[in-house]
């Protein structure tokens, strides 16, 4: 035999062996498109039964100055229905000077109001943006201690105390898109604005606005300093009372200082010669709220909490559900070459009319939950959903958007490789619909913040579960493997 032939043979099929196990690691981390093919002589695709139930979420996520407030109400005959209101601070736009143009206190007699707006910056939709939304605006009278700038709010915050209505409107939010004139009159054309929603409001409060001072001392200084004035003045409530139809939620961002204001066009008379202009006042600290109360009905209520049911609901954030999963399968998988392991979650067809109003979440997250004495454990599968040197997240190598299949796919194959091969615990999953979500990431030893949805409460969806009829349409895990 001609050993010296042989020894290149094989040295020359470590090396093919060496690069296609390089490109099987690869796929994890590129896509399905070098997966081997499924020939069921060297490679193999098999499924395994979950177990699954869904739950509602006591969910603690708090609103940041920078997230986008849901205003308006909802009616979803699968779901139930929800009501956003929004409450918020005001400030100055300047302190230790006069906004209004002239020589307080003896010359107050000069300014004229002409008109109150609070304006609004309109950002996006959920529902039926035909809808006709009702909301008011009032004065907020609750404590300062029971709303300030220096506590964050949970998105299912409850109200609080507000005083008599100030203003109201009727819109569509599809209307919203359309500039409209600006300003107190017909005559000012030269001013339009889209994406905004303006409220006209009672002159009242201009009125107050108008008698406060710089003064540090007289009790009604307001333009002393931020503090002093939103003690004077605790800000803005506008809440949503009825909705036509399906309804919609309407997505503002308070902190677009050019666009969301409250403001005061006025005239006022100094050394005889009369200015028309306006004083605006701003969202700038850490005070608001964002309070969106559901009522749970339909199927969604009715199958809470039953094992392996037929259907899914998962409802996003706040007070939304959650699947939790197990695989109990995996513990006895033997050792394999693990291609491509997935979560295939498949998207019920709708039989009630309503998917086109009350869309999916544009994502779903999928995370581990791990046995611990902390009722929030939560990990990341550090391996799959990778962190980039940015801080960025790879969601197009782990998945989660809904395909053109109608299905959620969730890539876990170094997850699933961990178990098989290195006997690593085989965790609870949960399936969620989060604005964001705080999770554990053991690689790097420390919680980040993975970001999910645009919206809070932006979507719900109907999955089948892993008990339904069709094995193509259960929730399972599909695993690609090779023998060892």
């Amino acid at each position: 035999m001609n050993f010296k032939g042989l020894s290149v043979l094989l040295f020359t099929a470590f090396l093919v062996l060496f690069f296609s196990c390089t490109k099987i690691n690869e796929s994890t981390e590129l896509g399905s498109d070098l997966i081997p093919a499924v020939d069921n002589v060297h490679t193999f695709d098999t499924t395994l039964d979950l177990q699954a139930a869904y739950h509602f979420f006591n969910d603690t996520t708090k609103t940041l100055i920078s997230d986008y407030m849901a205003l308006g109400q909802t009616t979803d005959p699968v779901f139930g229905t929800s009501k956003a209101d929004m409450y918020f601070t005001l400030s100055s736009s300047a302190y230790g000077t006069y906004p209004f143009k002239t020589a307080y206190p003896n010359n107050t007699d000069s300014l004229k109001i002409d008109s109150v707006v609070l304006s609004l910056a309109y950002k996006g939709s959920y529902g039926d943006t035909t809808s006709l939304i009702n909301v008011s605006v009032s004065e907020i009278t609750s404590p300062r201690a029971n709303f300030n700038d220096t506590t964050l709010y949970r998105f299912d915050n409850g109200s609080i105390a507000t005083g008599s209505v100030l203003g109201s409107k009727t819109f569509a939010l599809k209307d919203l898109k359309d500039s409209i004139l600006v300003g107190r009159k017909p005559s000012d054309t030269a001013v339009k604005a889209a994406n905004v929603l303006r409220i006209r409001l009672n002159n009242s409060i201009a009125q107050k606005l108008i008698s406060f001072d710089t003064s540090s001392t007289s009790g009604k200084g307001g333009y002393y300093s931020d503090s002093t004035f939103r003690l004077l003045f605790r800000g803005l409530a506008v809440k949503a009372t009825s909705a036509s139809g399906n309804g919609a939620f309407g997505y503002f961002n308070l902190y677009d200082n050019a666009n969301t204001q409250l403001i005061v066009y006025f005239r006022s008379t100094v050394n005889n010669v009369t200015d028309t202009t306006s004083a605006t006042f701003v969202h700038s600290a850490y005070s608001q709220i964002n309070s969106i109360q559901r009522t749970p009905g339909g199927p969604y209520l009715a199958n809470l909490n039953v094992s392996n049911p037929q259907q899914l609901y998962v409802q996003s954030f706040p007070a939304g559900s959650y699947v939790g999963i197990k695989i109990p399968g995996l513990d006895a998988f033997p050792n394999k070459v693990i291609h491509r392991a997935e979560i295939i979650a498949c998207k019920v067809p709708d039989a009630t009319g309503v998917d086109n109003i009350f869309t999916p979440p544009s994502r779903l997250l999928l995370d581990r939950r791990v046995p611990s004495s902390a009722s929030d454990s939560a990990y990341s599968f550090e391996n799959d959903l990778q962190v980039g040197s940015d801080g960025s997240l790879n969601f197009v190598a782990f998945g989660g958007t809904l395909g053109a299949d109608n299905a959620y796919r969730f890539n876990i194959t170094r997850y699933v490789q961990g178990i098989v091969t290195r006997k690593e615990r085989n965790d609870s999953l949960r399936l969620y619909a989060p604005l964001r979500s705080n999770l554990f990431a053991k690689n790097l030893n420390q919680y980040i913040s993975v970001p999910n949805l645009q919206y809070i409460a932006d979507g719900r969806v109907v999955l089948y579960g892993p008990a339904v009829a069709n094995p193509a349409m259960r929730l399972r895990l599909r695993i690609i493997y090779s023998n060892l």
